[in-house]
């Protein structure tokens, strides 16, 4: 089956429905958490509800080229193109950081992808030397966000337990970073 855009039909998706403003709104509705979660895991928590808005931006000047049917991939690309943009552009650094410094010592830092990569891979090699059990806590913690009574009902545990559980993972994880380094 070839793959249909929405664009095939001027105004409209594969199925008839117009892309307008009720369309998008149902559209943001089904897809703005899993998007919102791909971005956390990737960009600086800062940063994440910027990142989101730009690719719900994107998606609504572009609304009639996504791919029906393929709404949310199409989204995670997006998401990827605007998370290599937002790496790409030079942060501006802040007089504040630099009391007492040289005027001439002040510049504008960007970051470095391969450095972003580089770091990437090792993060995935320290955790894969983790436990299924050591993982799913700091994964739960990092990228849901869960922490205090969140994790103790996602572990089945008390919140004592769930704080120990998640400083005993860390300590592992900082082992395993320590043995890669």
């Amino acid at each position: 089956m070839p793959l249909r855009l929405a664009g095939d039909q001027p105004g409209t998706g594969t199925t008839g429905t117009p892309r307008d403003a009720t369309w998008f709104d149902s559209f943001f509705a089904q897809h703005a958490t899993q998007v919102h979660r791909y971005l956390t895991r990737r960009a600086a928590r800062d940063d994440v509800e910027d990142l989101t808005a730009e690719v719900f931006a994107t998606a609504w000047r572009r609304r009639e080229k996504i791919p029906a049917d393929y709404e949310l991939p199409w989204l995670y690309r997006t998401a990827s193109y605007v998370l290599a943009n937002h790496r790409r552009k030079p942060t501006l650094t802040l007089l504040s950081d630099y009391s007492g410094q040289e005027e001439g010592d002040l510049h504008v830092r960007s970051v470095d992808p391969a450095d972003l990569v580089m770091a990437d891979d090792e993060v995935r090699r320290a955790m894969s030397r983790l436990s299924t059990r050591d993982r799913s806590i700091l994964m739960l913690h990092a990228w849901e966000g869960l922490d205090g009574e969140g994790l103790a009902q996602a572990l089945g545990l008390t919140r004592g337990g769930a704080a120990a559980a998640l400083s005993r993972a860390r300590a592992r994880l900082r082992e395993a970073w320590e043995h890669d380094h």
